[in-house]
């Protein structure tokens, strides 16, 4: 239900951002209000309190941020107040994000390794995955597990590549699994 609900409104938000030209203002915006809320938990507890009525939530918002944001970004806000979906800004805002990464055709990529790699190597990956791919860039996250013996795991997206040897040593495992004696 709650990626239902990140989905809908980050979709609404994006494509108003998209329609009225503001995609970077709204990011920036966005961003702002975000680590404010992160850096003052009880002024977000407040927003999020069931006994503080809607007007009451709607006037400490705008105390704070009249004036600061744009009119379509307070009224987004305004929205979710109203809608008891204050809680679910974070999963919105990040399908926000991943929304204009792909109108901005940047590719985010986690890549796992046995051994620490080389800039050289993290370079060639990078434009491999560029060559291969639809994205003018990449945002690249890199990190080790020597679990894997040997070998790559790449993820994109809900897409994985596991040509690491611990994957293929199961795959082996497997087969041999089904064989009848």
């Amino acid at each position: 239900m709650a990626k239902l609900v990140s989905q809908v409104y980050g979709e609404a938000l994006f494509s108003l951002a998209v329609e009225s030209g503001k995609l970077t203002v709204f990011s920036e915006e966005l961003e702002a209000v975000l680590k404010i809320l992160q850096e003052n938990p009880q002024y977000r507890a407040i927003l999020e309190h069931p006994q503080v009525d809607e007007p009451e939530k709607l006037q400490v918002f705008d105390r704070v941020f009249a004036g600061k944001i744009s009119d379509e970004v307070t009224g987004f806000f305004h929205i979710l107040l109203q809608k008891g979906r204050f809680r679910d800004l974070e999963a919105i805002l990040a399908y926000f994000k991943g929304r204009r990464l792909e109108h901005d055709k940047i590719g985010v990529a986690w890549v796992t390794s046995a051994v620490e790699l080389s800039d050289a190597q993290k370079k060639k990956i990078t434009d491999k995955l560029l060559s291969t791919t639809d994205f003018v860039s990449m945002q690249m996250h890199y990190e080790t597990d020597p679990a894997l013996i040997g070998g790559l795991k790449i993820r994109i997206g809900d897409r994985v590549v596991d040509s690491s040897i611990l994957n293929k040593l199961n795959g082996m495992k497997s087969e041999l699994l089904k064989i009848q004696l």
